[in-house]
């Protein structure tokens, strides 16, 4: 059974489904006719390729195969995906579709806003945090060797297509760190979430299809309300970064090898509470809570040796939310309820990451 959530900005409005299959039947009439480049990576093309070629079986399909990992979001292999887009002889008519976790539909989306001014693109996404995450929302993006998402435009996707039986194949560390942007909901606006999480951990680490089902949906929903609110992150929206301040600095430093995205989000969280309980925000209860649910699903909380903590602050001088040289945070003033704190002085952004050692 398929369930389906419709994202409206009023300029554009597109599904969001839930299923076990690669069903495309919700998009068929807008794909009547039109050329289809499909772009996955040479970890999911061997599993899944074949079976989302069959599901487009009415239409012209060429494919462009990129490599695996973070290391991999870059100039270079969104250069690979023109390419292919200019092989193909595709045009302003016709669409991309990616399929792969975060990496693949954050440069496919880039790739479709980028060819002949934006084409229309679909999400298919095959890992946990691509699914609730990365796929929602249409920002799409490619990492620069100064720091993650550098590069990019918001670029709304013609519809995301989830097969949750995709989790099957999915390692069971990616699978975790799927759950770091899960928890992210939990510290922004969803205390009860964070119930929810605990009560369901067996189940969730045991991939139930039905509370996995619940998983994806709840999540897909709570992004939904946020990106309806604020599209283009002037002001809501920034809150879905908690965490991602930390998290895009540790994946910086670690050159894409040391944190998958989620670790580091789940880290970053982890060092947003200690910020948020030193500025008096919370208290130290706040951390304590995050940290006992990211355990549960074998999370990061403590910074890996060899780490400089201030290497991670100079790194963070590069964030996107940097407003006139002034450092612009993601913090908490309890679970669920994340704001936006200006002028954040790099000391206590210092002195929080040194407690997370």
């Amino acid at each position: 059974m398929n369930h389906v959530l419709n994202i409206d900005l009023g300029h554009h409005q597109y599904p969001i489904q839930v299923g076990e299959y690669f069903d495309f039947s919700l998009v068929s009439d807008r794909l009547q006719g039109r050329k289809v480049l499909l772009v996955s990576n040479d970890c999911v093309a061997p599993l899944y390729l074949a079976q989302v070629k069959a599901a487009l079986s009415n239409n012209e399909v060429h494919v462009c195969v990129v490599q695996d990992g973070e290391n991999h979001k870059n100039v270079k292999s969104w250069q690979m995906i023109l390419n292919a887009a200019a092989q193909c002889g595709l045009t302003r008519t016709d669409v991309m579709v990616a399929l792969g976790g975060g990496v693949v539909c954050d440069m496919t989306g880039f790739a479709a806003a980028s060819w002949m001014r934006g084409v229309d693109f679909i999400q298919v996404p095959t890992t946990l945090l691509s699914q609730i995450d990365a796929s929602v929302g249409g920002k799409t993006g490619v990492n620069h060797s100064k720091g993650k998402n550098l590069i990019g435009a918001f670029h709304q996707p013609l519809a995301v297509i989830i097969n949750t039986q995709t989790l099957d194949t999915l390692p069971e560390r990616e699978f975790n760190a799927g759950i770091g942007e899960a928890v992210k909901y939990a510290g922004i606006n969803q205390a009860s979430f964070a119930d929810w999480l605990v009560d369901q951990q067996q189940a969730i680490r045991s991939k139930s299809p039905e509370v996995l089902t619940s998983l994806i949906t709840q999540c897909c929903q709570f992004k939904v309300d946020v990106v309806e609110q604020d599209e283009k992150e002037q002001g809501v929206r920034a809150l879905l970064n908690l965490g991602h301040t930390f998290g895009h600095a540790l994946e910086t430093a670690t050159a894409y090898q040391g944190y998958l995205h989620g670790e580091a989000v789940a880290l970053g969280m982890v060092m947003a509470a200690e910020l948020s309980h030193r500025l008096g925000h919370c208290d130290a209860s706040v951390r304590k809570t995050l940290e006992k649910l990211l355990q549960g699903f074998d999370l990061p909380i403590k910074l890996s040796k060899g780490l400089s903590p201030e290497q991670l602050v100079a790194l963070m001088r590069l964030d996107k939310k940097v407003q006139s040289g002034k450092h612009r945070l993601i913090l908490m003033k309890g679970m669920g309820q994340a704001f936006v704190a200006d002028g954040v002085a790099e000391a206590d952004m210092l002195a929080a990451i040194e407690a997370c050692v």
